[in-house]
């Protein structure tokens, strides 16, 4: 039997967008929309976030697409951690009765790309903590993938150095693929 390590997944972090804390949103969009490019040639799926680094260059967050909308409506941080809210199952239409209360989405597109443009992403980011040494095997990362809830885990090489990311789409596609050849529709023990 096969054993696949994490690093055969893994995004390096060469080809990965990664930016400074300071850096504005716009510029994190033309750095992920540069990344899209070589990810999507090298892995096949396109970048989806940017990486976020300090001013040591240490990996400290990521900025995703949600975090990239939510940019657009800062006043969200009014109601709390919608996640935890979501978990709680707060009926959709308390949310939507206080989201217009406070005038959610009041203004056209333009004014609300023109105002979040200039936010730095450090005020926007997930922090990321979630690590995994590249020699793992793939199994211990999605394991990991599923307790996390994680989109995304840093790939560590001596358990500090950041040498990439492992990305759930990577993961899903590689362990489908592998699943789909291997049983086509048989699933007895061979």
């Amino acid at each position: 039997m096969e054993f696949k390590q994490v690093k055969e997944l893994a995004v390096s972090l060469d080809e990965y967008a990664l930016v400074n804390e300071n850096t504005t949103l716009v510029e994190a969009l033309k750095k992920m929309a540069e990344s899209s490019k070589s990810t999507l040639i090298s892995h096949g799926h396109q970048a989806r976030a940017v990486l976020v680094s300090n001013q040591d260059g240490e990996v400290i967050g990521v900025l995703g697409h949600m975090d990239f909308l939510r940019a657009l409506e800062p006043k969200y941080n009014m109601l709390g951690d919608l996640e935890v809210l979501s978990r709680a199952k707060i009926d959709t239409e308390i949310l939507d009765s206080m989201s217009e209360l406070l005038g959610f989405w009041k203004g056209s597109l333009d004014n609300l790309c023109r105002r979040a443009a200039v936010i730095e992403v450090k005020y926007l980011m997930h922090p990321i903590k979630e690590s995994i040494n590249e020699d793992a095997p793939i199994t211990e990362a999605i394991h990991k993938m599923i307790i996390w809830q994680a989109m995304r885990i840093l790939v560590t090489r001596n358990e500090k150095e950041v040498v990439g990311v492992l990305r759930l789409a990577d993961l899903f596609t590689d362990v489908a693929e592998r699943m789909r050849k291997k049983y086509k529709g048989n699933t007895e023990d061979e």
